[in-house]
């Protein structure tokens, strides 16, 4: 049964005004940075809850909403995570890795040490759900799940960015011991594990430049 439709609501803006939003959103997400290093400060529970609410916000292949974020505080289970995953990223480096894409990674300085996992004292698991069930338990098929959740991480980032706190994206692989241990359901894939938190007094990046417009947009 079809649901009804509801009046869009949204406010025009005069083009001057769009622009000047534009640029001033650019320049913010401009200065966002991927930092490993990161304060073991506390933040308060309401700004990842916002951050994860704002994922939600997100759209999605027929409206399935198709993620469950993890937020992870406990520094038992952050410690158990860290283990788990640093010692899939040993077997990684030590040979699973291609050497492309060893050479791609030099770059950014990554190896099988995750102390992040540890010092974030956030660490916000997205989790995405490969099917889900009607209200019966009948399995429900689900659309687009990758596209979905990827356009939700993107969300998630930008929000983290906005409330001036930094993040940055780990894909151990394999990821599934966090299925384990974060007692998820058969149903829920572990797709990105994102500490959360203030970067560190020395916090550094690479010194590394993104492409430039004429790099990656095609006009016609």
């Amino acid at each position: 049964m079809p649901k009804p439709f509801l009046p869009l609501d949204h406010a025009r803006l005069a083009p001057d005004a769009s622009v000047a939003r534009a640029r001033e959103f650019y320049a913010q997400m401009d200065r966002r940075r991927t930092t490993r290093h990161f304060s073991t400060d506390a933040v308060p529970r309401e700004l990842i809850e916002l951050a994860i609410r704002t994922a939600g916000t997100a759209p999605s292949g027929a409206h399935q909403q198709p993620w469950t974020f993890v937020a992870v505080a406990d520094p038992v289970l952050k410690a158990a995570m860290r283990d788990a995953a640093e010692a899939e990223e040993r077997a990684f480096y030590a040979g699973r890795a291609t050497p492309e894409w060893l050479e791609a990674l030099a770059p950014l300085g990554t190896d099988e040490h995750k102390p992040h996992l540890t010092d974030a004292p956030w660490v916000v698991v997205l989790f995405r759900q490969s099917f889900g069930y009607f209200p019966d338990g009948e399995k429900r098929t689900h659309f687009y799940t990758q596209e979905s959740c990827g356009i939700a991480a993107g969300f998630f980032i930008a929000a983290v960015h906005a409330m001036g706190l930094v993040t940055l994206t780990h894909t151990p692989s394999p990821m599934g011991f966090l299925g384990e241990l974060l007692q998820r359901p058969a149903n829920e894939k572990a797709m990105l594990v994102m500490p959360v938190g203030y970067p560190a007094v020395d916090a550094s990046v690479p010194d590394i430049a993104r492409k430039p417009l004429a790099d990656f947009a095609v006009w016609k």
